[in-house]
């Protein structure tokens, strides 16, 4: 990421937070008739960060050089920024003021034998390792009769943004599609902030911007997440519709890859499904391990 872009990542994020917040909701007086801003106007986000209007003028149009963090984080409060959010602009100004450099971030291509040990343990639980660009790096054998349609592409690494935006079948995969969109690009997003010079993810981005709109209109956007629990819906070719709560967990020992598993609340059709899938998966002998590719 040259300083141009990230320059603009930061006035362009900084303008779409403002713009969603309306001076009832930050506690302001609507002064005025017309207002000419959707949202929040510059000397108002000034006002309730505790800075000059121009100092916060100076950080929207992306000068984020030697800002602290007491600042920073005056401004998320202003801005009513949430913790994704908030762990975003950070990185922002970490990229600000380190200038470019080498990724501070760098994903891991090889998965631990132990690591591995571990997802084949979860026998019954669909799990797989990815990294911050939607890599999918290592996967048990549920995980991978899970991810079926995505393995069958034949392109490694597998990954699950490229799947669901530019494969045929990614809409019928992920039923739940502006939903599954939304958090996609999400994650991209925020590791986008995380690693801003990891080449393969600006690769990545470039392609998907090119080649999908809907990638493109939601990268626009801002928008950034955290991905820790929740639940996903599925539409198998195999076993059908699945909804799985799933459980997202950093790898300490191994920075910037995540741990995902799979599970379904016993006695649902989900449940069912999940049984199905294994049977499944055991009968086609699926390897266990994804395609694996440097960094």
């Amino acid at each position: 990421m040259d300083s141009r872009t990230s320059r603009d990542d930061i006035k362009e994020f900084l303008a779409t937070r403002r713009a969603r917040i309306t001076p009832q909701q930050a506690g302001l007086p609507a002064f005025g008739g017309n207002r000419r801003v959707p949202g929040l106007r510059r000397e108002e986000v000034a006002l309730l960060a505790g800075v000059s209007i121009d100092y916060y003028v100076r950080l929207e149009r992306g000068n984020l050089s030697g800002v602290s963090d007491t600042v920073l984080d005056s401004v998320a409060r202003a801005l009513q920024l949430d913790e994704a959010e908030s762990s975003h602009l950070h990185d922002l100004a970490r990229t600000a003021n380190t200038g470019p450099r080498r990724a501070t971030r760098p994903a891991a291509g090889r998965i631990r034998p132990t690591v591995q040990r571990v997802l084949d343990s979860m026998a019954d639980t669909p799990a797989f390792i990815r990294n911050g660009r939607l890599d999918i790096l290592a996967v048990n054998l549920l995980g991978r009769a899970l991810y079926a349609p995505l393995f069958d592409t034949a392109v490694e690494p597998v990954n699950i943004a490229r799947f669901q935006f530019l494969h045929p079948r990614g809409a019928d995969f992920f039923p739940d599609w502006d939903t599954s969109v939304d958090t996609t690009v999400a994650l991209l997003r925020t590791e986008a902030g995380r690693a801003p010079h990891d080449r393969n993810l600006t690769d990545l981005v470039g392609e998907l911007v090119t080649r999908s709109e809907e990638f493109r209109t939601a990268w626009a956007k801002h928008d950034v997440r955290l991905h820790h629990t929740g639940t996903k819906r599925f539409r198998h070719p195999v076993v059908g519709d699945l909804a799985l709560d799933f459980e997202a967990m950093d790898l300490p020992a191994d920075p910037g890859l995540t741990l995902t598993s799979y599970s379904a609340a016993p006695g649902t059709p989900s449940a069912d499904g999940l049984s199905l899938l294994a049977t499944w998966a055991t009968t086609e002998r699926t390897p266990r391990t994804a395609g694996r590719t440097p960094s």
